[in-house]
């Protein structure tokens, strides 16, 4: 009985230590703030997280993988823009999330903008073509270098 305990105790940190370092805010300020602090480049994701199968698979394929998730723990962070049709989000959520698809112009889902610590654009790619989550880091990496 103890060895089934510990087996779930450690199945779960494990589990929480995972989801923390990817860990998507919402606030896009206070995600500037926290790059500008720690170096590192800003990644908004703008989604329509519950209908859009583009963004699905990007999420899916990409955006959980052990390779994005290494990746952005020590050079992102990460910015979920959602636009879901079914999922609850209050009412100033949806009005900060508005406020920014109009500033970046977003006219497709899911669109990735890759932000310096600096606030500055550094690239916007639309869709999803199938990208592997190797590719898209080394994509990532380009960004980092410039």
């Amino acid at each position: 009985m103890k060895k089934i305990f510990f087996g779930l105790l450690a199945g779960w940190l494990a589990f929480n230590v995972a989801a923390a370092e990817s860990e998507w805010l919402t606030d896009l300020s206070k995600a500037s703030a926290h790059a500008k602090e720690s170096k590192k480049l800003v990644l908004l994701d703008f989604t329509g997280s519950d209908w859009c199968p583009p963004c699905k698979a990007l999420h899916k394929n990409v955006l959980t993988s052990k390779e994005f998730t290494a990746f952005a723990k020590d050079n992102l962070v990460l910015v979920e823009v959602d636009f879901p049709r079914s999922k609850k989000q209050s009412a100033e959520l949806k009005k900060a999330n508005a406020e920014l698809q109009k500033k970046f112009a977003i006219d497709g889902y899911p669109t990735i903008i890759v932000l310096d610590p600096d606030g500055k654009e550094l690239s916007k790619e639309v869709g999803y073509g199938g990208t592997s989550a190797a590719e898209y880091v080394a994509k990532l990496k380009k960004q980092l270098n410039k």
